[in-house]
């Protein structure tokens, strides 16, 4: 018997060697190192080690669970269950059904219409395309600028087409109802990124899942060599963000999260910081040279007076989002930002424990460019010194960027 580990956290998909009808079985991971295993309508309860948890995420087979506790017998007394699947079974009755503490009721996704068993699947397909992304990436880093787009500093090489590509094929193949809306895709500037997720929001005829995803977050450290860039996923259902990814190909950091899922990086739990004033936060931002850069500069300012601990510039937004959501960074903001920019970390930072808002405090959606990610404790005072500095978007006279 083994277990193939499609991602720890979410699914697994197993087949029995032993079992004479090669029936399947489906095994859901709670963050608690819980498994919950269905095989022929039998569901046990079984405890996994950490080592077996990263061996599901990385794709590794594990062995079965050497113990397993049965939850949930089925009415009909000739229900068949190869006892030889699981070794020392520890039968208790009991009709709960329960993974590591966790009430196994309606998801997130679910609570929205949809079905955990896709939402599983996209997770799945996600990693194993931002991986094959990841290769790309690491393997040409370096690579040459074939040209601009919105301006000067906004650059774009051949591999950002290159691992779209990667990214939209593993869609089309896997769920070719799903909607997929590509930095690479649409014309540079915030007019047309905003135009063009406008016209999928409000299109009553569009698919109910839609990929949104930038190649290379960070195309400019790519270019020049400097490894922090990354590979932004985000998916919505519905309008409403059900999972997201950020890969860092360099430092092989696969963070991933579900909408009341968690959020987990290379497969084990993560959390937001604990940094409960602004004198201990480190803060990031972002932006290029040009003349959007006087919000940035203007909260970097009055952080700095405030004062904050100290602030940094990365460079990838999607970095500073997995960053926030994991604790090595307190709070990332910024003036504008394009959808796909910031729809792969959004749901990493909430699910983390921390915080998404735009500046002036709105809630986060899709629509949202004027934006600000925290571990939640320090964001009321974080967001109140750039309110007074007001960076609330980018200044009326600026030139816009991409």
């Amino acid at each position: 018997m083994e277990f193939l580990g499609f991602h720890s956290g979410f699914y697994l998909s197993c087949v029995s060697k032993r079992g004479s009808s090669g029936s399947m079985i489906n095994a859901q991971v709670s963050a608690r190192s819980f498994v919950q295993v269905t095989a022929e309508r039998h569901v046990y309860r079984c405890k996994l080690s950490p080592a077996a948890r990263r061996s599901c995420f990385q794709g590794r087979p594990i062995s079965a669970p050497r113990q397993a506790e049965l939850v949930h017998r089925p009415k009909r007394k000739d229900g068949r269950f190869d006892r030889g699947v699981f070794q020392d079974l520890r039968r208790n009755g009991g009709q709960s059904l329960r993974c590591g503490g966790v009430s196994c009721s309606a998801s997130g996704v679910e609570a929205l219409g949809g079905t955990q068993a896709e939402l599983d699947r996209v997770i799945a397909v996600a990693i194993s395309a931002a991986k094959k992304g990841g290769e790309v990436i690491r393997r040409k880093v370096g690579a040459d600028v074939i040209k601009t787009k919105g301006n000067p500093q906004d650059l774009l090489t051949l591999v950002d087409s290159e691992v779209q590509d990667i990214l939209e094929q593993a869609v089309k193949q896997n769920f070719p109802s799903h909607g997929f809306l590509g930095e690479e895709d649409v014309p540079p500037g915030p007019e047309a990124s905003a135009k063009a997720l406008e016209a999928i929001l409000n299109d009553p005829n569009s698919p109910k899942w839609l990929w949104v995803v930038d190649p290379i977050d960070g195309t400019t450290n790519f270019v020049h060599g400097m490894p922090l860039s990354a590979i932004s996923i985000g998916v919505a259902y519905n309008g409403e963000l059900v999972a997201g990814l950020i890969l860092d190909p360099f430092r092989d950091e696969c963070f991933t999260a579900t909408l009341g899922g968690g959020a987990f990086l290379n497969g084990e739990p993560i959390k937001v910081g604990k940094q409960a004033t602004a004198g201990e936060a480190t803060v990031c931002t972002g932006f290029g040279a040009t003349g959007s850069s006087g919000p940035m500069l203007r909260g970097m300012t009055a952080l700095t007076q405030l004062p904050v601990r100290t602030i940094r510039l990365l460079g990838s937004a999607a970095v500073m989002f997995a960053w926030v959501s994991c604790g090595r960074l307190t709070c990332y903001f910024e003036a504008d930002l394009n959808p796909w920019d910031i729809a792969g970390g959004a749901l990493l930072v909430k699910e983390a424990g921390g915080r998404m808002s735009d500046i002036n405090g709105d809630d986060y959606t899709l629509r949202t460019r004027c934006v600000m990610a925290s571990n939640g404790l320090t964001h009321d005072v974080l967001m109140s010194t750039l309110q007074e500095a007001n960076v609330l978007g980018l200044d009326s006279t600026s030139k816009p960027t991409s």
